[in-house]
């Protein structure tokens, strides 16, 4: 497994952003994929997750603004953000696990990206 994310972007409030995060690795049968961020001095949070049965996880501060898809049977990921608020303002990085149980815990997840930076300005 190993994961690309890319995406982030500098946007205004109210403003939209498409991150994708791609395995250019081994793509597991059972799979858990998804979206932590971490904003300068605060501890990285879970933002959304998406499993090999098409089940998604939402934290409630991004539910009905974020939307986490998959293409390529798993190979690629994408988490549409709309309505940015300046404080999603963080490094979103995606990360991958080889169970369909998407936990929010950062230590339960085997395989991250490099990171990608949303910025949105009030």
């Amino acid at each position: 497994v190993h994961l690309v994310d890319s995406g982030g972007d500098s946007v205004q409030a109210g403003g939209s952003l498409r991150l994708s995060c791609t395995n250019s690795g081994y793509v597991a049968s059972s799979w858990c994929m998804g979206w932590f961020r971490q904003a300068p001095g605060k501890e990285r949070e879970a933002v959304a997750f998406m499993n090999s049965r098409g089940q998604t996880t939402y934290v409630d501060s991004v539910k009905g603004r974020f939307t986490v898809s998959q293409a390529n049977y798993g190979n690629t990921l994408y988490l549409q953000m709309n309505n940015l608020k300046p404080e999603d303002t963080a490094m979103y990085t995606c990360a991958a696990q080889t169970t369909t149980y998407c936990t929010t815990n950062p230590l339960q997840y085997d395989f991250w990206g490099q990171g990608t930076q949303v910025t949105v300005s009030s």
